[in-house]
């Protein structure tokens, strides 16, 4: 029997050893949709091992080694691979993993979430890692609350940008390649892994007062700015509401397909063209997916069942920066999304909704109900000091829903208990705040 690490995504992650960095040297051919990978995961036993179990998905391993030497055998199976050491790795231990891999990587489908993972689009990639894709493209140990450094490498046909995670350390043409790296010193979870690549201009946003370095990457002759222009704008107001942007860089790719939704990932975002249209139903993910970097990404849920810690805090971030730019009223959303609640099936818990309910609509808008009232309750002052304490005391960590109750109640000094019970744990909908 193989280790799940979550019982929202089965089949995936394992507690007994963690990734503290991996580095991925990747070669891969446009036209043919062929990888070729080497990964370096350097990691530490969390228990006593006899057993390795790696996540990787539709990928043939051509060699493996432990801290330099073959292990003591190896093997596919399904979606996993299984290594066993020579001898007993001992609790505590750090080793290091080296695993040649190749094929045509595709996206992997998980019940009842859909594809997720490493796709081809007309003339490029895109990897949606949310929740389960990681393992389409690299070997891991694919649970969130497995937060690691990573080394991006990526060589491919000159002509194309490959866009990854983090800060650009390294660009060099060699031969008919070129070789693309990126850095990210920050824990990531794997989810949170992507590559893109295209044939785009990086081009530079003008900073706003906070000089976070915004880049954007598009096709050339993208009309961008009517939806993306005030990018600089909105990190100024989420930096003044949620506490200091917390990675050295944030860069928005624009493929040259249609895309159903946007896509998270660390450092990072990535929109089809039809989100060119400024208009709020479409432009307010511009603000959503901006918000992720503080709620999801840097501060990550350890299990998916507290998925409202990303995507209620980011549905929240839209009425804010609502009410900032002009528009409508953070109150005003409340009132406006409790009807349209009011009028749904009332079967969903926000803070155990299921796999199949992960990423229901209602997650989204009643945990941003919740926010809402919760600011009603212990006023906007605490409110808001909730905000940028919890992500300063959880930068690069992990969390679940009972450590944002008790820093609710450390800094408001009143009792919640019943509070977050009547938003997170029935299904009735409380009275609209």
């Amino acid at each position: 029997m193989l280790p799940t690490a979550d019982p929202y995504l089965p089949g995936h992650g394992d507690r007994s050893w963690s990734a503290l960095h991996y580095d991925l040297v990747l070669d891969y051919a446009v036209e043919d949709n062929r990888l070729r990978g080497e990964a370096r995961i350097t990691a530490r036993a969390e228990t006593e091992l006899n057993r390795i179990v790696l996540d990787l998905a539709g990928l043939a391993v051509a060699k493996v080694t432990i801290d330099g030497r073959a292990p003591g055998k190896y093997a596919a199976r399904g979606d996993r691979f299984v290594l066993t050491p020579r001898s007993t790795i001992a609790a505590g231990t750090e080793f290091t993993m080296m695993v040649k891999y190749a094929g045509v990587p595709r996206p992997t489908v998980v019940d009842p979430h859909g594809d997720a993972g490493w796709e081809e689009l007309t003339d490029g990639v895109i990897v949606a890692g949310q929740p389960h894709g990681a393992p389409t493209w690299f070997p891991c140990n694919d649970r969130p609350d497995d937060k690691a450094s990573y080394t991006i490498s990526v060589t491919t046909q000159p002509g194309y940008t490959v866009v990854a995670n983090g800060t650009l350390t390294g660009r060099i043409r060699r031969g008919s390649g070129e070789t693309w790296t990126y850095r990210q010193e920050e824990p990531m979870s794997p989810y949170l892994a992507t590559v893109q690549i295209g044939r785009y201009d990086l081009t530079a946003v003008e900073p706003g007062a906070c000089e976070v370095p915004i880049t954007i990457a598009a096709v050339p002759g993208t009309r961008w700015e009517p939806a993306f222009g005030a990018q600089a704008q909105i990190m100024d107001a989420f930096v003044r509401l949620f506490g200091p942007y917390p990675f050295p860089t944030y860069t928005v790719v624009i493929t040259d397909d249609d895309l159903e939704i946007p896509l998270e990932s660390q450092s990072l975002s990535t929109f089809g063209r039809n989100f060119l249209d400024p208009a709020w139903e479409l432009n307010r993910l511009v603000a959503h997916e901006l918000a992720h970097q503080w709620f999801g990404n840097t501060v990550t849920a350890a299990a998916m069942r507290d998925i409202w810690l990303h995507e209620g805090f980011a549905c929240y971030a839209e009425w804010l920066w609502s009410e900032e730019s002009g528009h409508a009223s953070a109150a005003a959303w409340a009132e406006h999304h409790h009807r349209s609640l009011a009028a749904k099936p009332r079967d969903l818990i926000l803070g155990d909704p299921g796999a199949a309910d992960m990423f229901d609509d209602r997650v989204y808008k009643r945990g941003a109900l919740t926010l809402h009232a919760l600011r009603r309750r212990i006023g906007d002052e605490t409110f808001f000091a909730l905000l940028a304490e919890w992500v300063r005391r959880h930068r690069g960590g992990t969390v679940a829903t009972a450590d944002f109750q008790a820093l609710a109640e450390e800094l408001s000094g009143q009792e919640l208990a019943g509070f977050f019970d009547a938003w997170l744990y029935r299904v009735e909908l409380p009275p609209r705040p």
